[in-house]
């Protein structure tokens, strides 16, 4: 009876997949249009971004590198795909996430395609370190954007460790081998090191979100102090190019391409059936499980809700 139970859900998520395969394809005319004119390819990125294996069926709200790498390289290579808009629903991630994505982006644009992002709810933290990067960002006004700064947690659990009668014993290689332990605190000098880690990867933010908005570096600093923006805000303090919502970010795109009227889109991924089924929830939860002892940018732990 087991087997059976067992082997009729192998058999749902299988179904499951092939339909949203079937649906997510393009319809017949808009592939023939798009041989004509040319395409605006999109990607989404949803949720925390982080390394992790390609393909992954996480339940949780979380976005691999790898996959949004595979993504753009696929653009790149698609000669009939003039343009590529990114579009953002995420609170940040990993900081060499965030990287590994940025360099593709780069590498999209030497292509000769145009980068577009398009921001939806949140597009703040590690999601603006990969805006910063494409040709222009578009923004709706009420976008929570932003957030330009890594922060690091660590646990201390020596009370909890106390109250049930936990000891730990420490055999080590060297002073900082177990920098970061829970059953203890951390000394003077750890800490020190713990922050040039954060003011190391704090500048490379910096500097390279001045880089993509053509900022000076103080100018950027003024306003990286982790805080987040409205969309309104961003674009009075130049940290966005223009307010709007997905299709005017993909009309955006096609301009910027020189496609005439409105460009068709094909759907480059990535695509999770179990993110399809599940969206975003739990994500928040999830991640307050484990950023700890991991520099990440900004506000992945928080969300926010207008009432």
């Amino acid at each position: 009876m087991r087997k059976k139970f067992i082997a009729g859900i192998v058999l749902g998520i299988v179904a499951l997949t092939l339909l949203f395969a079937v649906i997510s394809q393009p319809s017949g005319n808009t592939a023939v249009n798009s041989r004509n004119k040319g395409e605006v390819g999109i990607i989404y990125i949803e949720g925390i971004i982080a390394n992790g294996q390609p393909g992954g069926t996480s339940l949780v709200a979380q976005m691999a590198s790898e996959d949004i790498a595979a993504a753009l390289r696929e653009a790149a290579r698609d000669p009939m795909l003039k343009a590529v808009v990114i579009r953002l629903n995420s609170p940040g991630g990993t900081a060499a996430a965030a990287q590994e994505i940025s360099a593709e982006v780069e590498r999209l644009r030497a292509s000769g395609k145009k980068v577009v992002a398009s921001m939806g709810d949140t597009a703040a933290s590690g999601a603006y370190w990969i805006a910063a990067g494409t040709d222009r960002i578009v923004a709706n006004p009420g976008t929570m954007t932003g957030s330009i700064g890594v922060i690091m947690e660590r646990y201390d659990l020596q009370g909890l460790y106390g109250k049930i009668g936990v000891d730990t014993e420490t055999f080590k290689s060297g002073p900082y081998k177990d920098m970061g332990s829970s059953s203890r605190s951390s000394t003077p000098e750890e800490q020190a090191i713990f922050q040039s880690m954060i003011d190391d990867i704090y500048n490379q933010f910096v500097e390279f979100v001045a880089q993509g908005r053509h900022k000076d570096i103080s100018e950027v600093r003024a306003l990286a102090d982790g805080r987040v923006y409205t969309g309104r805000q961003a674009i009075e303090l130049g940290l966005v190019d223009q307010l709007g919502d997905f299709h005017d970010a993909v009309l955006l795109a096609g301009s910027l391409a020189g496609i005439s009227g409105e460009p068709a889109v094909v759907n480059l991924g990535p695509k999770s059936i179990f993110r399809e089924l599940f969206g975003v929830t739990g994500a928040n939860a999830f991640w307050q499980s484990t950023r700890s002892f991991l520099p990440y940018l900004g506000e992945a732990g928080r969300s926010y809700q207008l009432q």
